[in-house]
């Protein structure tokens, strides 16, 4: 059913926005882009801590005048922009920079780390030792009360039938039903251990998407939109 290439979110996205793919799993902030069909049930979410996105700050995180971030993620970086925005009042300054959390502290007041980069930190540790950290899949739920949906597949128009969203569907079935033989084939090779690997699989992110997570995913999108219309509007 599908000629099958791997990348990450944020290079799929750009890959469906230029036509050299038709169906992808993209940031949910790449829907403001374009005109996409999304296929339902399936993609990335969590219903409070996610782990893999970590806000970690030198300073009270109402007085981050500068965040250093890892830009692999354009819906992560939104919404610490939202959460900073609502929660603490801030709008900082933004640059982009390798993850490496003592680099960005060194250049800013307040470091954005997401993905396996985020998973080799101990958040508890970090703290230990002064840092304010703060896992904004737990923050987007104490400000919406709603789950934060990350990534989903999404494709141009017209590629959207009921066999192919079926298939997602069921290739993540099929993933779920084989978890074990994932964790052991993964864990290894990016740092981690095996025991975090499968909590972080079972427990942190949610694969399968429903009427919460599609409302709180639409909550977002409007969060995004506006955030635009407020940076268009100072130019």
């Amino acid at each position: 059913m599908f000629d099958l290439d791997f990348a990450l979110p944020s290079e799929c996205a750009r890959q469906l926005a230029a036509g050299e793919t038709d169906i992808g799993i993209v940031p949910v902030a790449a829907l403001l882009d374009g005109e996409y069909e999304i296929f339902r049930g399936t993609g990335i979410a969590c219903h409070g801590a996610v782990r893999t996105i970590l806000l970690i700050s030198k300073v009270p995180f109402g007085e981050i005048r500068s965040v250093a971030m890892d830009a692999g993620s354009r819906s992560s970086v939104m919404l610490t922009r939202i959460i900073l925005q609502q929660a603490y009042g801030v709008e900082p300054e933004w640059h982009t920079q390798p993850a490496d959390m003592v680099a960005m502290l060194s250049t800013a007041d307040a470091c954005l780390i997401i993905g396996d980069p985020a998973l080799r930190l101990d958040p508890e540790a970090l703290r230990n030792q002064g840092f304010q950290v703060a896992d904004l899949g737990e923050e987007w739920l104490k400000l919406t009360g709603l789950p934060m949906v990350f990534a989903v597949w999404a494709g141009r128009k017209d590629t959207h039938t009921a066999d192919r969203e079926r298939a997602f569907i069921d290739s993540y079935e099929f993933g779920k039903q084989h978890i074990e033989a994932i964790v052991q084939a993964e864990y290894e090779a990016r740092g981690v251990a095996a025991a975090l690997v499968r909590e972080y699989l079972t427990r942190y992110i949610v694969f399968e998407l429903g009427d919460k997570e599609y409302e709180g995913m639409d909550l977002y999108l409007s969060n995004v939109k506006r955030i635009k219309e407020q940076v268009l509007a100072r130019k």
